[in-house]
């Protein structure tokens, strides 16, 4: 029986060793055209739909202020009629455009695309100011 019990302690040292020993591994490297394994179908995103929010303009007031509007109120921006207005996708500013009207109903005519380089830029030259969807949350 002392045989048996040394046979099974020998035997679960072993597989305890091979379990531990670590062995390398070669890897494939990475195709450099940028495609996934899944052959790189960019119809998935073609279909996403992407929040895009326009800025009008934006103004600070004191909560006292805000507590006091209601219906006919009138809040001026910091823009004049005819300026640009930006566009954004999620928090990332991506064009510029104008506000126009379309069967009644507000639209918004853009003029300009930034690209990155353009929006990086154009963020060190422009006074920092915030996403007007961060200043609602």
């Amino acid at each position: 029986m002392a045989q048996t019990e040394t046979a099974e302690k020998n035997t679960s040292e072993e597989k305890a060793d091979s379990k531990t020993q670590a062995q390398s591994v070669e890897f494939p490297e990475a195709a450099e055209n940028g495609n996934a394994a899944g052959g790189g179908n960019i119809n998935i995103l073609l279909g996403m739909q992407v929040p895009v929010i326009v800025a009008l303009g934006q103004k600070e007031i004191p909560v006292r202020r805000l507590l006091q509007l209601g219906p006919g109120s009138v809040l001026e921006l910091d823009k004049n009629i005819g300026s640009p207005v930006d566009i954004y996708l999620r928090d990332t500013k991506f064009a510029t455009g104008e506000v126009v009207v379309v069967q009644d109903r507000f639209a918004v005519k853009i003029k300009q695309v930034i690209g990155l380089n353009d929006s990086n830029e154009q963020q060190q030259n422009e006074p920092q100011k915030e996403n007007p969807k961060k200043k609602e949350e």
